[in-house]
């Protein structure tokens, strides 16, 4: 394994990309370095994030559906899956999906690589549940807009939108990505319907609740 920094190399290969007016193919390259044991990535991690965890405290998914976006590689998605969700997890990368397929094989949540900018049509307004934690802000200004409309357009009618993200602080310099979110940009996922049912700033952190009226 190479000894560079995960999040400085990361952030190279992002750069590349959006050199090449690409702004998601570093994805993939870096699950591909990861799979060929030359990389690492930042936020593989052992467990679900915790404020996805802490928030779900006693949530029954039981015979709803839920959407995981940008996987990372898999832990979201099984906690969600745990609660008794029927779960959809999706990435750019075909790497990260066969990567996490492998890891759990016996998964019951169905993963599948999937363009935010372009994503399948029968996805509109079909999940009760949709969790964006921490994807949003890894896609540049230029298209971090239309894919903040587009997580919206997820979520069914009388359903809930959970998103965690970085957020921004004018006192601290950012090398992105990620881009951390203003107050702004987080309260944007509130379009197409959704509404803010609680709005938390924890540390330097968004966790935000949205819902759609029944």
């Amino acid at each position: 394994m190479t000894e560079i920094d995960p999040d400085e190399h990361a952030r190279h290969l992002a750069a590349r990309s959006l050199a090449a007016d690409d702004p998601t193919a570093w994805f993939e390259d870096l699950y591909v370095e990861a799979e060929n044991g030359t990389a690492a990535v930042p936020w593989d991690r052992p467990a679900p994030n915790p404020l996805l965890a802490d928030w779900a405290t006693g949530l029954d998914g039981t015979g709803r559906r839920a959407l995981v976006i940008g996987f990372g590689l898999g832990m979201d998605s099984e906690f969600v899956a745990s609660l008794g969700f029927d779960a959809v997890a999706f990435d750019v990368s075909e790497t990260a999906v066969r990567t996490t397929r492998a890891r759990f094989p016996d998964s019951r949540v169905e993963y599948v690589a999937a363009n935010l900018l372009d994503p399948p049509a029968e996805w509109h307004r079909a999940f009760d549940l949709v969790v964006e934690s921490l994807t949003v802000q890894s896609m540049p200004p230029g298209v971090r807009e239309r894919a903040t409309v587009q997580v919206g357009q997820f979520v069914a009618t009388g359903g809930t939108l959970l998103v965690i993200a970085n957020a921004y602080d004018e006192n601290n310099t950012y090398d992105p990505p990620p881009w951390p979110l203003t107050r702004e940009q987080i309260e944007a996922f509130a379009g197409d319907g959704l509404e803010i049912a609680h709005l938390e700033h924890l540390d330097s952190r968004w966790r935000v609740e949205f819902r759609r009226a029944a």
